[in-house]
């Protein structure tokens, strides 16, 4: 599962563990500054069972970069991401993100800085290129680099990035998908773990990149179509004895949360933070748009609790007016960078 801002934190990434035991699940981008002058805590805190689980951090300096790896190591973190993909004008003015795709020297001694500062792997996921960088000698330059330093993994967003001009939201949409590039990037480097990301929907499409890469990346579209990762277990890993395995149905996923759900407002927290990302597991259904309306109507009220999505659960079904076709909203916009 991708990074993505404002959407994998704690409790989206406890809720995908329910329904995949074996997907490497990763933070949100936190920045170096972030966790060297901020509260630690805050930032890095996360459930046990979401195992295996990688933080991604955004940054140039390879000392903080370096620092913060260590943090998240002793965090119990199984693996430090480096985020190179990123355009957002924010991280711009950080001269991070894809930023460094341009300085790869600097990115190979921000590795080699964290590869020494920890014990667990160290992965950079990257853009295939950044404006005017079209050529694929420009990628392979950036990956010799990486492996010179000895990088655990490359992942590759199959886009580029136009740092100037484009939107984060349009980065995203608008410059072509080039999968061969990460296809040739693969046989160029066969001993380098090299993983893509873009525009994957569905695990059809996983498997077939899984003929010519050693991993897939999703964002937007299992995080909007969450029952997806219940299939990838058996799928994808092969494994008959999964952790979706007792789940029989959305509905049990749903209900599996109220424990978590119960737990974290017992302890302040409103049910907004949790049922927002529940909210596409029913996608394509009859009574989805129904099930989204109650939740999202219900979960800010004051006091609300588990009866909101128990009201939600019961419009699922061939009841009333059919909710078909199915559309995403307008705030389904955040995505991996």
């Amino acid at each position: 599962m991708a990074p993505m801002m404002d959407l994998t934190d704690r409790h989206c990434r406890y809720f995908h563990r329910l329904l995949t035991k074996h997907s490497l699940l990763y933070t949100e981008m936190v920045t170096t500054g972030a966790l060297i002058h901020g509260d630690v805590d805050r930032h890095l805190t996360y459930n046990d069972e979401e195992h295996p689980i990688a933080l991604q951090l955004g940054g140039s300096e390879p000392k903080d970069l370096a620092a913060c790896a260590k943090i998240g190591a002793d965090y119990g973190y199984d693996e430090i991401n480096l985020n190179c993909g990123c355009p957002s004008d924010r991280v711009q003015r950080g001269a991070f993100g894809a930023c460094l795709m341009k300085e790869p020297e600097l990115v190979a001694e921000s590795v080699s800085a964290m590869k020494a500062a920890v014990d667990i792997p160290i992965t950079v996921k990257s853009r295939i290129g950044v404006d005017e960088q079209e050529d694929y000698e420009s990628l392979a330059l950036f990956t010799e680099k990486l492996v010179e330093a000895e990088v655990d993994a490359l992942i590759v967003h199959a886009r580029k990035a136009w740092l100037q001009g484009l939107s984060p939201k349009q980065n995203r949409e608008i410059p072509p998908l080039n999968y061969e590039i990460v296809y040739q990037l693969k046989q160029d480097f066969p001993d380098l773990e090299v993983n893509i990301n873009g525009g994957i929907e569905s695990l059809e499409q996983s498997e077939t990149h899984l003929q010519k890469v050693d991993g897939v990346m999703i964002g937007r579209s299992a995080y909007y179509n969450p029952w997806m990762l219940a299939d990838v277990d058996a799928r994808i890993y092969g494994e008959t004895d999964t952790a979706s395995g007792h789940l029989q149905s959305e509905f049990d996923a749903v209900e599996q949360m109220y424990p978590y759900i119960e737990k974290q407002l017992s302890i302040g927290l409103r049910l907004p933070a949790v049922t927002r990302h529940l909210l596409g597991l029913f996608q394509g259904q009859p009574g989805a748009r129904r099930y989204r309306r109650v939740i999202s109507e219900g979960a800010h009220k004051p006091n609300a609790g588990i009866e909101v999505l128990e009201q939600a659960l019961a419009q699922i079904g061939p009841i009333g007016q059919s909710d078909s076709p199915e559309t995403k909203t307008e705030t389904e916009t955040a995505v991996p960078a």
